[in-house]
């Protein structure tokens, strides 16, 4: 195992990366970093909605999140760095790994991890996706919607987070990176 490897993972809310990365680290005795607007909400006191209508407003947000966990994961070691970005922002990644799923599958985890009403969150989760593809583009020239570039590309829907980290570890064994 190359203890140096680092593995990027994105994903629009409710497709995995978060949970996959986690599991991926953990398996791999490799450092876990997921700093998000969540991390920046709880750092600052405020509320991820505060947070996503300042950043509606202020690109600071953005690249403040950016900033920092490109920082974390280009310190001494691998890491797993999971985020909406990560496969564009960690050029450096040895591996770029995408997850995608369906609205409605987005919309229902989320809901199974913070409660609350799946028609509000599926609602929530259209326009956060939405601006966040706009900002993207606007700041960065990122369309998060072409990931054609990822090494590897996988549909979140039917598997578990389990067996999806078993696929990126096949690859990363096809690529004599594990």
């Amino acid at each position: 195992m190359n203890k140096n490897v680092r593995i990027a993972v994105s994903g629009k809310s409710g497709c995995g990366n978060t949970t996959v990365s986690k599991i991926l680290a953990e398996q791999l005795g490799l450092r876990f970093i997921n700093f998000t607007f969540r991390s920046l909400a709880d750092e600052k006191g405020i509320s991820l909605e505060e947070v996503l209508a300042l950043a509606a407003k202020d690109d600071w947000w953005d690249k403040e999140v950016d900033r920092c966990q490109v920082e974390l994961a280009m310190q001494d070691g691998g890491c797993v760095l999971g985020s909406r970005l990560a496969i564009w922002m960690l050029k450096e990644a040895d591996l770029k790994v995408y997850l995608r799923a369906k609205p409605e599958v987005q919309a229902r985890r989320i809901f199974q991890r913070e409660g609350g009403s799946l028609e509000d969150i599926a609602a929530f989760t259209a326009e956060r996706d939405r601006q966040d593809k706009e900002r993207y583009l606007r700041i960065y020239g990122i369309d998060n919607d072409d990931y054609s570039f990822a090494d590897i590309v996988i549909d979140t829907d039917t598997i578990d987070p389990i067996q999806i980290a078993e696929l990126i570890k096949n690859d990363l064994k096809e690529k004599d990176l594990l």
